[in-house]
């Protein structure tokens, strides 16, 4: 199935989203839903370069701290204000945090979310625009960009409830720290190998 563009869908509820979230799960159809900024957003299955980077990460974080997992897929409500929905490509929290919470889990223990950006016709509005708000809305601590389109890595920190304060952005080869609470420094030297 190829990207579908986003939609501006009248009278869609959240209660829509999600029904159209469990057809996309039962039909076994490749997309992946959203719902930032009141709008619907669908994006593409992530190709093996992208799903390389995230267990690159994941390894990363979990030697780090053996408490920690890097979900993915993992859906979380974000925008309290507008009731949104995000699927980051990974969302960095102790291990167990999600249980007992369904698809759209809570951000409460969100350490980090991680977006890997694809080839997607909406990417630069929805990774680079619309999540940092909707993330920094919900207060996780920080957001991890891995951009593959200009070869640079976004630190995105300090959240104050409407943006994050401090960007750090760095080309593909270079050491970069995440700050607090995940705290470790980052060498993104493999990215370059995985860069379309």
């Amino acid at each position: 199935m190829g990207v579908v563009e986003e939609q501006s869908p009248v009278g869609l509820g959240q209660e829509d989203f999600e029904e159209l979230a469990r057809h996309a799960i039962r039909t076994n159809e490749a997309l992946r839903l959203e719902f930032i900024g009141g709008k619907l957003g669908v994006k593409g299955v992530p190709d093996g370069d992208h799903s390389t980077i995230i267990e690159w990460l994941s390894r990363l974080c979990m030697q780090a701290d053996g408490g920690w997992w890097l979900y993915t897929e993992q859906g979380l409500h974000v925008e309290t204000y507008r009731n949104g929905n995000a699927r980051p490509d990974g969302s960095l929290a102790m291990s167990g945090t999600f249980a007992g919470q369904g698809e759209w889990a809570s951000t409460d223990g969100v350490l980090m979310v991680v977006e890997v950006t694809s080839a997607d016709s909406d990417t630069n509005r929805r990774d680079r625009v619309e999540k940092p708000i909707a993330y920094a809305e919900s207060e996780i601590p920080v957001y991890l960009l891995i951009d593959r389109d200009t070869g640079e890595v976004k630190v995105h920190s300090q959240p104050d409830g409407v943006r994050y304060e401090q960007v750090v952005t760095v080309p593909f080869g270079k050491t970069v720290a995440l700050p607090d609470p995940v705290g470790i420094e980052l060498d993104t030297e493999p990215l370059k190998e995985w860069v379309r």
